[in-house]
């Protein structure tokens, strides 16, 4: 898989963890969900990522 591969599934799991949290420990988990989506809304129109980031130091492939 490739970076941008890696952002979709960190993202979704993110999110549904969250989500989970909101609905069974605290509500202010879901600011935490807020803050994905935000993040995610930004990457489509600047490119920036800090996730994309943390994966290319990692050593994950830009490109296949």
């Amino acid at each position: 898989m490739v970076i941008n591969d890696w952002i979709h599934v960190m993202a979704g799991f993110f999110i549904l963890i969250s989500l989970a949290l909101g609905v069974w420990v605290s509500s202010y988990w879901l600011f935490f969900t807020a803050f994905v989506g935000a993040n995610l809304f930004q990457f489509g129109f600047t490119g920036f990522c800090p996730m994309a980031i943390i994966l290319k130091r990692l050593g994950v492939p830009e490109q296949k």
